[in-house]
């Protein structure tokens, strides 16, 4: 029986980060260039949480402009709690916490240091190749 891989051989390794004294509009645009919706957030050289663009949403409000994207920070919005785990931690845990909490990425680390996220898009593509994988693309001959 094959081994659970551990989240380091999915995950997107060396992830872009923001850090936390950023502008809100800059965060948007870093998030905007990268097609990412999920942005590590640092301060200094340490990890503190997690900004999404959902939590970018949720402070805006439902007229996304109040009060205005320049006059806020990272800090006004980011998550301190986030999900952080060890890129040795095997990925069926990492998914399965990620289904409980309804969080849509996971912070990856090594020693303390920023290693990685693993997001939902990560955990769909790895299961849409599994699948693939097992049993073969309805394009290919029977």
């Amino acid at each position: 029986m094959p081994m659970i891989p551990a989240v380091k051989s999915v995950m997107t390794p060396f992830p872009y980060a923001v850090p936390l004294q950023s502008s809100l509009a800059d965060a948007q645009a870093m998030m905007r260039e990268h097609r990412v919706r999920h942005l590590p957030v640092i301060d200094g050289h340490q990890l503190v949480g997690v900004l999404s663009d959902r939590d970018i949403k949720l402070i805006l409000g439902p007229d996304f402009d109040y009060p205005p994207p320049g006059e806020l920070t990272v800090a006004d919005a980011y998550q301190s709690d986030s999900y952080t785990v060890d890129l040795n931690t095997p990925l069926d845990a990492v998914l399965l916490e990620m289904a409980e909490q309804h969080i849509g990425s996971a912070l990856v680390t090594r020693k303390g240091g920023l290693a990685g996220i693993f997001t939902a898009t990560d955990a769909c593509r790895e299961f849409g190749l599994l699948l693939k994988k097992r049993r073969g693309s309805p394009n290919e001959a029977a």
